[in-house]
């Protein structure tokens, strides 16, 4: 799927992964819809990358912003997809100092990241049939971000771990049943990665995370991520797969 003038939506896209998406999708030709709650962080980036990016705001778990969000993009120009980079992953022990488990903040990771990811994959996939097929029959493509935590989750990361895994695992059955649509479905399990949230935590926490990276020894760049998305929708042969990209990581207990 040739990104250059279509149209590619991405939820999370305001910073971290999704920024250099954007940013990827415009510097291959193409106009990037980002989708984010941070406003100020997508404004500052939709005037950083010009005409062909253009930022709104919104939940993803939100059915009617998203609606509007993909109408813009498919105003734009034809939708080639979707990348959903939208996310959460506040740690809590399942029984801690002040007792069990939140159940609301249990939830509310799990309605971020998985009935947001859903949400953003059923809607773009709704638009993306309507496209004209290209000569081999191919409509779209939806990349969803999964995490090396949906397979070794770590303590205190059952919800996160709980919600990349859903994410996970419903890649392949939406393949199956978007085939006949000729859109693909990709996952991508990052490691660690150098985002905002990384960057909120201590420097002896990073230390000890990045000492665990066998090659490269340090923290994945954004813009590695980035491009293996565009791999992703180059590749017509990538589709129902998820996808590490790790260093060859393997998370701890903790």
């Amino acid at each position: 799927m040739d990104i250059a003038n279509r149209s590619v939506l991405i939820t999370g896209g305001a910073s971290g992964l999704g920024a250099a998406c954007a940013r990827m999708v415009v510097a291959d030709g193409g106009r990037a819809i980002v989708f984010d709650r941070d406003e100020a962080a997508g404004q500052s980036l939709a005037g950083e990358l010009g005409a062909a990016a253009k930022f709104l705001a919104g939940d993803v778990t939100d059915e009617s912003a998203l609606r509007a969000a993909i109408g813009a993009a498919t105003a734009a120009a034809p939708l080639a997809g979707v990348v959903c980079c939208a996310g959460i992953a506040p740690a809590a022990r399942i029984v801690g100092r002040e007792g069990p488990h939140d159940l609301a903040l249990f939830e509310k990771v799990l309605r971020v990241n998985v009935v947001g990811t859903f949400n953003a994959l059923r809607l773009a996939a709704a638009a993306i049939s309507t496209n004209a097929p290209t000569a081999d029959g191919e409509r779209g493509v939806i990349v969803c971000t999964a995490s090396v935590a949906a397979f070794d989750g770590q303590i205190g990361q059952a919800a996160y771990a709980a919600s990349k895994g859903a994410v996970a695992a419903m890649t392949l059955p939406a393949a199956r049943e978007l085939a006949k649509f000729g859109i693909r479905v990709v996952s991508i399990a990052p490691g660690i990665f150098e985002t905002p949230l990384l960057a909120a935590m201590p420097a002896e926490v990073r230390e000890s995370l990045a000492a665990q990276i066998p090659f490269p020894p340090r923290f994945g760049k954004p813009e590695e991520f980035a491009a293996l998305v565009r791999q992703i929708f180059a590749n017509p042969m990538l589709n129902g797969e998820v996808i590490r990209l790790d260093g060859a990581v393997r998370m701890a207990a903790k």
